[in-house]
């Protein structure tokens, strides 16, 4: 299973004693997760352990939000998930601080949460639900699971039947086209990073009817480029989130200006997008799908994707 790894984490041997008689729930169901691994997760979990800020988002979403005991740094969305309790970043979670708050239930995501720090947790007798959202379909499944395993199986259909209408509803009004215009995306303001193929970004440019600039040879991943490279590309729409902010919009297209010989320049597509829409994979890729579209294809969407 591709989690990113960690070194072996030690607990004292009476912590770790006194979680295997306090984790192991009376009451299990056995659930296979998004990682194709069967879990025994309580049937009433009540103590959740959210190990990824997109994670405690959806269980927000859910209205779950009364379970979760724990969440990971950056976990700032919803605002009232800032006060939740810190167990380390998603990347590098205290084991520790997690047993300490004595969860019978822990959520991880496959794309970020180490490998060993799931299997330490497993073996301390708590329960590890993986999520692997890797598409607006994955997330949308990921919402179908989490909704089972929170209890909230008529608050997942109804976000994931939303999000699919949506979705749907974008498609139709880009039949009425077979215009595809090239877009390049730039994440914040410097240096130039882009989003190739197997992102969310290039989902949401593909679904949105434009052409990635970037995964047309092939690209993965998040590449780097120069002002040679850009010319090259000669994209008809720019968009770009700053990840970072602090940034504002002139700041963001200012190195762009500098080239009136790009076609986006010339016709005044430079756009600026909040990047909270695109950074997780939570219901909000719908927003920021629908955001794109706008961009992409404003003639058909008038501006608003959702009008």
């Amino acid at each position: 299973m591709p989690f990113t790894r960690t070194p072996h984490l030690l607990l004292p041997l009476l912590i770790t004693v006194t979680l295997l008689f306090q984790s192991t729930p009376c009451h299990a169901r056995q659930l296979v997760d998004q990682a194709g691994r069967t879990v025994d997760v309580p049937t009433h979990p009540q103590r959740v352990i959210a190990l990824a800020p997109s994670i405690v988002e959806v269980v927000y979403a859910l209205e779950r939000q009364d379970r979760l005991k724990g969440a990971t740094l950056y976990s700032d969305e919803p605002a009232a998930a800032r006060h939740l309790p810190r167990i380390g970043s998603y990347v590098n979670p205290d084991i520790e601080k997690i047993v300490a708050l004595q969860p019978d239930l822990c959520l991880a995501i496959m794309d970020g949460n180490p490998q060993a720090a799931v299997s330490r947790l497993e073996s301390l007798g708590i329960p590890v639900y993986v999520v692997n959202p890797r598409s607006i379909k994955g997330v949308i499944a990921m919402i179908i699971g989490l909704g089972e395993v929170l209890e909230a199986p008529e608050a997942a259909r109804q976000i994931a039947a939303d999000m699919q209408f949506r979705l749907d509803r974008v498609r139709t009004r880009l039949a009425a086209t077979t215009i595809r215009p090239a877009v390049f995306f730039q994440i914040d303001a410097a240096p130039i990073v882009s989003a190739g193929l197997g992102t969310f970004i290039d989902e949401l440019i593909t679904l949105a009817g434009g052409v990635n600039l970037v995964a047309q040879d092939g690209t993965t991943g998040y590449p780097k480029y120069g002002w040679e490279d850009i010319l090259h590309f000669q994209p008809e729409v720019v968009i770009v989130a700053s990840m970072a902010g602090g940034h504002s919009d002139a700041e963001l297209t200012a190195g762009w200006r500098r080239w009136p010989q790009l076609h986006a320049v010339q016709q005044e597509r430079l756009h600026v997008l909040p990047a909270d829409l695109i950074d997780r994979p939570t219901p909000r890729l719908i927003d920021g799908l629908e955001a794109f579209a706008a961009l992409i294809h404003p003639e058909l969407f008038h501006g608003k994707a959702d009008s």
